[in-house]
Formats: structure tokens, sequence, C-alpha cells
């Protein structure tokens, strides 16, 4: 058996799951039997992954009679589909342990457990299709089910909603994915993969696929303005869901634009790589920013995965940039720290959802300002959030800051470019992203000290509890991936060399054998990093430093005043607030960018009611574009429902009018 047909019979074998699991879940460890079977197999992909990422080279094709009758169903796993099989495998491996312990508390199991294996399935599907026919079945397919889980709680009027938007995006997004193989296939009608790079196309056509890509693709990723389903549907969602389709899913439509973009459209003209890199820099601000203003735990980690989508796209950009120029060492350095970026966020995303959670279990709430002090209830839920904290805001040694430094070197060498535009452009962009990488850092002192730190806001907060082991088991296995990758990011770098080779024709080089597991991208001169040697260098400095203070510090009794740190009562109400933490980001930033608005309603004199402080931010993208268009689209449907009571006379008369305007169409375009 090849990696290919391991792989297929993994992904039948996820969707052959679900059935069984409607039955299993009246029984009562059934739905627990089907997460673990969903772990096991989801390890089995992971290591499908890194078998194919060992192999390099061309993989075996398989071909089933299935799809479309002339073409059949065509399949493959390579090293670029490989190393997104490991993302898909470790998170839903992560996930699915975590959920044997979080879906006990699931109020309908029967909603969630059978999509949910299916959801995987299909996102192995997608990974493994190779033709234009799998890809957009696979793809739809992935889009149902997980519609089907952000609406698993159907009572609620909050989910239904974000169904409606999710659903409404993806199919938009599968539209202009069918666009984009129609221009690819050509008049011959290539569908086939292998046949698709060998099709005579204009650098027009190649930009219009990019662009529609850049619809197909990052309506699912969520690119701005294209996001606005995210911070609905994640709250909506499981949080087991919630981490996979953060985590894993916006991966797996970054593998298709990555596929499409990079292997099928052929050639890009080197301005096509400004548009890319102005969109992914212009999410990363605008998702941070969004974020850092919300109070929503599950929603500032919706925000944020559109910044790091922002991150990942940026990279990509640059790499096309790179590659459009002939540079094909500096484009691989940039699609490495693009992938690499894609590996990391997968684990410390899954980790924060999964921490999102099991706060939401124990307390009931997710508003940042009814939780805090759950350090001491909660410790090491907060131990493990606190590894995915200091992981997403890009600091040393996790595994954050070794990818966004990564695709600061490929920046760093932007003068290199002969276009002017793009030496302008790039450098602007890396602001952009150091911008958001500081405000990300701001964000997450924010979601963990108004969590985890300080006096508990509400009696739920006061009386939480430990998770259950699962949980606990889950979330320290990702944040050890966070550490290893940290400390040891060659190991990853040069795994995933093989996939970056597949798209650029180039790769790295090997990094493992550096000393001091030091990671040189380009050559040690310019520039060079160890996580292994922060790693220990903290480490003694944290332990020589404790030991010092223990050996020579008084033991004497001594009484004195205490800091009260701000706080000189006991009412958890003079604490500093989530609100309060993003105000001056609010007011800098969000006057413009978020419409925001403060408004103080004063009580007469001699009232003894209360003033109150309301701050309020939009999402332009929504209000000022999604909205108005489905205004627009309201106003046109109601105008045209006067068609269905035509005689039949009227209908023939359409139908003869619309085929004389086919026909002249035609005759122009010939």
């Amino acid at each position: 058996m090849g990696v290919t047909d391991l792989a297929l019979v993994v992904a039948g074998a996820f969707l052959g799951l679900a059935p069984v699991a409607v039955w299993a879940v009246r029984r009562p460890e059934g739905a627990a039997a089907v997460y673990g079977a969903a772990a096991g197999l989801s390890g089995v992909l992971a290591v499908a992954g890194v078998w194919a990422l060992a192999a390099g080279g061309p993989a075996e094709r398989t071909v089933l009679p299935l799809g479309l009758p002339w073409l059949g169903a065509h399949f493959r796993l390579d090293a670029l589909s490989g190393f997104f099989a490991v993302i898909v495998g470790i998170g839903g491996a992560a996930a699915s342990l975590y959920a044997i312990g979080y879906g006990r508390h699931e109020r309908a199991p029967g909603r969630v457990v059978p999509f949910y294996v299916a959801f995987l399935g299909a996102m192995a599907l997608v990974l493994l299709a190779d033709d234009a026919f799998s890809f957009l079945l696979a793809w739809e397919m992935m889009s149902l089910l997980s519609w089907a889980l952000v609406v698993a709680d159907h009572r609620d009027a909050g989910s239904r909603q974000a169904g409606y938007v999710y659903l409404s995006m993806a199919a938009f997004g599968t539209m202009a994915l069918l666009l984009v193989f129609g221009l690819l296939a050509g008049p011959g009608g290539a569908y086939g993969f292998a046949a698709i790079p060998g099709v005579e196309r204009s650098p027009g056509v190649a930009a219009a696929v990019l662009l529609l890509m850049l619809v197909g693709a990052g309506s699912k990723a969520g690119l701005v303005p294209l996001h606005v389903w995210l911070p609905l549907a994640h709250p909506a969602a499981p949080s087991h869901v919630s981490a996979l389709m953060s985590g894993v899913m916006t991966k797996v439509a970054l593998y298709g634009f990555v596929r499409v973009v990079f292997e099928l459209a052929g050639p890009l003209p080197w301005w096509a790589s400004a548009v890319v890199i102005l969109i992914g820099a212009g999410t990363a601000v605008m998702g941070i920013l969004f974020a850092i203003v919300d109070g929503d735990a599950k929603r500032v980690l919706a925000y944020s995965t559109i910044e790091n989508v922002g991150v990942i796209v940026a990279a990509l950009g640059l790499a096309l940039a790179f590659e459009a120029n002939g540079m094909t060492v500096l484009a691989a350095l940039a699609l490495t720290a693009g992938l690499f970026h894609a590996f990391n966020h997968m684990l410390f995303k899954s980790l924060l959802f999964m921490a999102a959670g099991a706060v939401l279990t124990a307390t009931g709430r997710r508003e940042l300002d009814r939780l805090g002090g759950l350090v001491h209830r909660m410790p090491v839920t907060a131990f493990l959030a606190l590894v995915g904290v200091v992981a997403i805001s890009a600091l040393p040694p996790l595994n954050g800051f070794a990818s966004e430094w990564l695709l600061f070197q490929g920046i760093l060498q932007s003068p290199d470019l002969p276009q002017p535009a793009l030496q302008f452009l790039v450098p602007a962009a890396g602001g952009m992203l150091a911008l958001a990488a500081a405000v990300a850092a701001a964000c997450f002192v924010r979601f963990y000290g108004t969590a985890f730190l300080g006096m508990a806001r509400t009696e739920a907060a006061a009386g939480a509890r430990e998770v259950d082991r699962w949980s606990l088991g889950a979330m320290a296995g990702l944040a050890l991936l966070c550490v290893f990758a940290g400390a040891v990011p060659g190991a990853v770098l040069d795994l995933l060399a093989p996939a970056v080779e597949v798209a650029v024709g180039g790769r790295l080089p090997v990094q493992m054998g550096n000393p001091w597991l030091t990671v040189v991208p380009v050559v040690e001169v310019r520039s060079s990093y160890s996580g292994f040697l922060v790693l220990v260098f903290i480490a003694v400095s944290a332990l020589a430093a404790a030991g010092l203070v223990h050996r020579f510090a008084s033991r004497r009794l001594r009484r004195g005043p205490a800091w009260d740190c701000g706080t000189p009562t006991a009412d958890p109400l003079v604490q500093y607030s989530a609100g309060g933490f993003a105000q001056p980001i609010r007011r800098v930033f969000g006057t413009t960018l978020l419409a925001a608005r403060e408004t103080v309603e004063m009580p007469p004199p001699g009232s003894m009611a209360p003033a109150r402080h309301t701050a309020t931010t939009e999402d332009l993208a929504w209000g000022r574009l999604y909205l108005p268009l489905a205004g627009a689209v309201g106003a046109v449907a109601a105008r045209l429902n006067a068609l269905q009571f035509l005689t039949i006379r009227r209908y023939l008369g359409l139908v003869f009018i619309s085929l004389i305007l086919l026909l002249v169409g035609l005759a122009i375009w010939n």
C-alpha cells in the first residue's frame, strides 16, 4: 500500500465513521469512543503526511471510477499536500482527544459527533484531490459539514445567524473556485491537476486566477473583507470544533491557494505579488485591531486567526515576488516562513481555543470581564494557556517567534528585488506586520491578564474548578509541540523543505546540521537564530536568580504595608477591565478603522442613578458592505418575485429573448 492509498483509507474511514457515530452517541460512552477513533485516524493521517514528506519526489496517483464519467476521481498525496496532512492530523488528533472530555458537556452530541468525524474526512479529501471535480466536491463537503457544526445549537438565534452568514460566504467562495478551475482547464477541459500546468494561458488569465483564488480561498481562510463569518461562527461552534476550524480548516484553504497559485496557474507577473502582500498585511493589522477591542474570549481568538492568516498570506505574496524575479532561494525562504507559521498557528491557536473551552466549561462564561482569578482555581489550564499566549505573542523561545523572525528575514532581503515598487512596498508591509505583532502582544497580555489573573469578577469565576484530564492532556501535548518547534525550529524547517520544493522549485539548506541547533536561513553573516540557546539561557537565568534570592535573602520576619497594585480595596470592580485595557488602542486606531464611539450618560443633579460609559465598535466590512448588499439583494428579489405570476406566453417570451441574447453574445465573443 502506497502513501496515497493509506491516506485515502483514512479519509474513507472518517466518512464511514460518521453513520456509526449516529448509532454510537446513543450509548453512554459512545461519543467518547468515536472521538478516540477519530484521534487514532488523525494520527495515522499525520504519519502518512510525514511519509510523503520523507519520500519527496513524485507521488503515485490513485484513480477511482467516481466523479466525471470521462475523468474519474484522481487522488495524490505529494510532499505539499503531505505537509498539510500533518497539520490536519496533529490538529485533528488533539481536538479529538480534547473532545473525549469536553464532549461530555454537549447537550446534543448527535448533532456534533457524526458531522465532526465526516468534517475531518472531508478536509483530508481536499488535500488528496488531484483533479478539479474531486477538489470542488471535497471542498463543498468540508463547507457543508462545518456549517452543520456551527449550527449544532440551532435553537440559539446567534448560532442560526452565524450559520447563515458562514454558508453564504462558503457558497460565494465555491463559486469563485468554480470559475478558477474553468479558467485553468481552458478550452480543452484539462481538469486533472497533472494536465492543467501544460495549458497555455495569457498573463491576464493567470492574474484573474490569482484574484479569484484570493476570493475563493480567502473567504474560507478569513482574509479581509471576507472575514465576517469568523467572529460569528467560532463563538457559536463547540470549542473543539472552533479549534479545528480556526487551527486546521483555514490551513486547508491556504493549501488550496498554494496549490493553485504556485503550481497550477503558471508564471505570474510581479505586480500580482504586490496585491497579495498588501491584502495579507492589511488583514493582519485589521484582524488584531478587532481582537484587542473585543470582550468575548472566543471572538478575540477568531479575530486573532484573521491576523495570523494575514501574516501567512503576506509571506506567500513575498514568495511570489521573489519567484517572479527568478530568486528561487529567497522564494523558498518566504514560502518556508509562511508554511512554518501555518504549522505554528495550528498549534497555539488550537491550544488557546481549547483553553477558552475549558474556561467556558468551568465558568459558563466567555466574556473577559466576567472572569478573573482563574490562575488560582484552574492552575494547569492557566499554565498551558500561558504557553499559548507567549507563543502567539511571538516571544522567544517559542514557535511563534521563530516563524515570524524567519518571515522578517525574507522582508529584509526585499532591496534585492529589481522593481522599485516592490522595494518600497515590501518594507512598508513589513512595518504593518511589525505593528500587528506589537498589538498582538498587547492583545494577549489583556486576554490572559483579564481572564486568569487578578480577582474573580463573578461568582462563576470564583467557583471554577479544573477540567478533566483528557482536555488537559490534549492542551499539554500542543504546548509541548509549541516549545519543541520554538526550541528546535530546524527540525520543522527540514521536514517541510520538500513541500517548499514542490511549490517553488527550491528549498532552504539543511538546518539540523548547524551547531547549537541554529537556524541560518540565508548565510550566517546576515542572520542566525538558536531557539535552543535562548531557551537554555532563559531557564538558567531564571533558576540562578531564584537560587540567589533563596540563598542570600534575609530570613528575618518583617512586616510592612502591602503594595496594593493599584487596587486599594478588595472590590473586583477596581481592577483593570478588558475595555479599559483596550481604550488607548481604541482611541488611537479605532475612530477611523473600527468606527469606535464612546458615550457617557450623566444623571441629572440630585439623581442617585450611576453614570454610564459605553464604547462601541463597528466592523466596517459588515456595516458598510455586506448589510447594504444584503438589502439591495432583498429589494431586487422582492421586485423579481412578480415573475412567478406570469402567464405561460410571457414565460416563453422571456426564454426566447434570453436565447437571442445568448446567441448575440456568442457571436460577439467569436
